[in-house]
């Protein structure tokens, strides 16, 4: 979507503040014993208040308000009433909505509890990620080099990325152009980011896995060899300087 009016600009205003808002209070109410059914029911209630619908359930028929994956789930997690939270588990979150034509999108992940199992370097290593590659985002920067840093900088910290999970622009639907903003040098996407266009960057930070495949529930996403993967997201608008970044109630970097 590329800015015009105004009025474009309140609208994903309002929507973003509604998923950002979902996301913060998901996870402050995120809790042990819990189901990740009542979760999502909880957030499901949330985005009701606000008047936004769940992206995921109005674009693709998703059984869920919002995508909650555990552990080895890397996205897609189908809410279930038999997955009960545990301390320590790595839990991502994302909630993406509509509201009054417009939409937006934000992840992001977090370890429930004490860290009994040492995910908090790996949250904040994909948390710290998407910071730095949200400041190096532009009109006219190349989006592969954008993947290329994003890869660059999990390498130094001693992770790799998932390749097969990308950004993509967002704005009057969920899913726009440009269809894909990879986490890794992408050389055969010569693409720039556009002022005034609206994207959602997501980060997708490995301990070893590079591919996520999909489970036989047909929506949700895991590694293969017991990876575990953190992911954070913002839904921003480019300019010519720093990228306005519209999903900022979800705290994510609080």
């Amino acid at each position: 979507m590329s800015i015009t009016f105004q009025a474009d600009v309140i609208g994903l205003q309002r929507i973003s503040e509604a998923v950002g808002t979902t996301l913060k209070h998901m996870r402050a109410y995120a809790q042990p014993g819990m189901t990740t059914k009542e979760l999502d029911e909880y957030g499901g209630q949330l985005l009701t208040t606000l008047g936004a619908k769940s992206a995921p359930r109005l674009s693709y028929g998703f059984p869920g308000w919002t995508c909650i994956s555990v552990n080895n789930e890397v996205a897609h997690g189908i809410p279930s009433a038999r997955r009960v939270l545990q301390e320590g588990d790595l839990v991502n979150i994302d909630v993406s909505a509509e509201l009054d034509g417009y939409w937006a999108d934000n992840g992001g992940s977090f370890v429930l509890g004490t860290d009994l199992h040492q995910h908090q370097p790996l949250v904040d290593a994909s948390r710290q990620i998407l910071r730095t590659a949200l400041s190096r985002i532009r009109g006219g920067v190349r989006i592969a080099d954008i993947g290329g840093l994003i890869e660059g900088e999990a390498r130094k910290a001693g992770f790799r990325v998932i390749k097969n999970l990308v950004g993509h622009g967002i704005g009057r639907s969920l899913h726009e152009e440009p269809k894909e903003i990879p986490c890794f040098y992408d050389r055969g996407n010569n693409q720039r980011f556009k002022k005034n266009s609206v994207v959602a960057v997501e980060t997708f930070i490995s301990t070893r896995a590079s591919i996520a495949h999909q489970t036989n529930d047909g929506w949700t996403l895991v590694t293969k060899d017991g990876s575990f993967v953190a992911q954070h997201e913002h839904t921003i608008i480019i300019t010519d300087d720093q990228p306005i970044i519209l999903t900022k109630a979800n705290g994510i970097w609080e």
